[in-house]
């Protein structure tokens, strides 16, 4: 795979055999530094870095001027700081981010109804049957190629292949702002002299196992034993290996991907060991992972909390309900009791985060409640602040509790922390100024 930094490019510049090509990768390239610098057009070329600038901030994206000095995304600010002295450095607007990355998907299903979204910024298309209409693999992904850039001013990178694997791997090779098409019976001449890091599944353990073999590329997994690779890293991980090593990957486009879980977390600008201050932003991330849930009229039954301490080791409890829930304080009160069970309220955290898991799409416990409903008061006046939020934006109602004097923390998106008394937050609605009274309707009839 190509360095990050977009040395190792390689671009297909004309038409070529591509009717076997039919999976396209589409990449945007170095995604939030691009948006950010459609708001500062004078720091293009420059090396960008978009995040916190704290020293217990992580790198959310760097330009690739950025990255020839070695940052890379997810790296704490300090050690890029370190590494580029003189990286600019912006503050992330995840809400920019959502309303290019719908713009580019809405691009994407013009041109094929096979569209597998990954994230925010990446998807894989099946453009098999849009030939016929659009012209060739070349001229489609050309085409798409242009229009992103000429309606958001945003490059994307496309990989062209016959499968999946082949395909992301094409992007990776094209970035920044490249397409490579990767003909059926050309697979195995693109994949074998690329480094084993590559392939999918081998991480920096793995790579590490097979290069104490002697296995240095693709193509030397390729001639490996198949019975070996399965000693060496395990029955499903060899045979895996082995496989994409010789360009076979049967999966398919999938057009829906359900999300397993739903969750927030934040990191805090110090290590916190006061567990009031736990307590309350176990509140507020609850609160988030219920407005999420109800939003997609889903509900889940398994409430897990994340820990992660100043030495970074990180720890998961979790906890299964008898119903499943979409409602913040529910998730809030169960969260709260893994989090007392764990013993680890003296300990000082450097991170916490709240999840849902096992979810279903059927409405939601808001739209279906038993006859006996103990959470009647904190649904009806959750659904109340979702109405007002719909109504007057979403910051526009929040809960009581999160109200009061802030401390510093790491988050994306989110509200200052809050003073308030956490063993029994407040749910009724808090409407600011300029807006109507809670007891006016949220909505007006047609």
């Amino acid at each position: 795979m190509s360095k990050q930094d977009g040395s190792g490019r390689q671009v297909t510049a004309y038409a070529t055999d591509d009717a076997t090509a039919g999976i396209l990768h589409v990449d945007m390239d170095a995604f939030f530094a691009s948006v950010e610098l459609l708001e500062h057009p004078e720091l293009v070329g420059l090396p960008v870095v978009v995040g916190h600038r704290s020293q217990r901030s992580v790198v959310t994206a760097a330009t690739y001027e950025a990255r020839k000095y070695g940052v890379n995304s997810a790296m704490p600010m300090a050690v890029a700081l370190r590494r580029c002295p003189q990286a600019i450095v912006l503050e992330p607007h995840f809400e920019r981010y959502r309303h290019f990355s719908s713009v580019v998907m809405s691009m994407f299903d013009d041109v094929t109804p096979l569209v597998e979204r990954l994230g925010i910024d990446e998807a894989f298309l099946d453009v098999t049957g849009s030939r016929r209409l659009l012209g060739s693999t070349f001229e489609i992904a050309t085409a798409l190629r242009r229009r992103v850039f000429a309606e958001t001013g945003l490059h994307c990178s496309i990989g062209a292949a016959s499968t999946k694997f082949v395909a992301k791997l094409a992007s990776s090779v094209a970035k920044p702002d490249g397409l490579l098409i990767v003909p059926h019976d050309e697979t195995i001449a693109f994949l074998h002299p690329r480094p084993i890091g590559a392939l999918w599944g081998v991480g920096g353990r793995t790579e590490e196992v097979l290069r104490g073999y002697g296995l240095a590329t693709i193509g030397d997994v390729a001639h490996a034993p198949l019975e070996f690779l399965q000693r060496a890293i395990g029955q499903a991980g060899g045979a895996k290996i082995h496989a994409l090593s010789w360009g076979r990957d049967p999966r398919r486009i999938e057009t829906r991907v359900d999300e397993k879980s739903v969750g927030h977390e934040v990191t805090f600008e110090h290590d916190v060991a006061d567990a009031d201050q736990i307590r309350r932003e176990l509140f507020r991330l609850s609160d988030q992972v219920g407005r999420r849930l109800r939003a997609a009229g889903a509900s889940g039954r398994t409430v897990v909390l994340k820990l992660r301490f100043g030495d970074f080791t990180t720890i998961t409890r979790s906890k299964t309900l008898a119903e499943p829930t979409d409602l913040g304080r529910r998730i809030y009160e169960e969260v709260r009791g893994v989090y007392e069970a764990s013993g680890k309220q003296l300990t000082p955290i450097r991170l916490v985060g709240v999840r849902l898991e096992q979810l279903t799409l059927e409405g939601g416990s808001s739209g279906a409640v038993g006859l006996w409903d103990d959470d009647a008061d904190w649904r009806e006046a959750e659904t109340t602040m979702d109405a007002l939020r719909a109504r007057f934006g979403p910051g526009s109602v929040t809960s009581a509790s999160l109200l009061g004097t802030s401390t510093k923390r790491l988050s994306r998106g989110t509200r200052p922390e809050r003073r308030d008394t956490p063993e029994a937050p407040a749910q009724a609605p808090v409407v600011p100024r300029n807006t109507p009274d809670v007891s006016e309707p949220p909505w007006r009839p047609e």
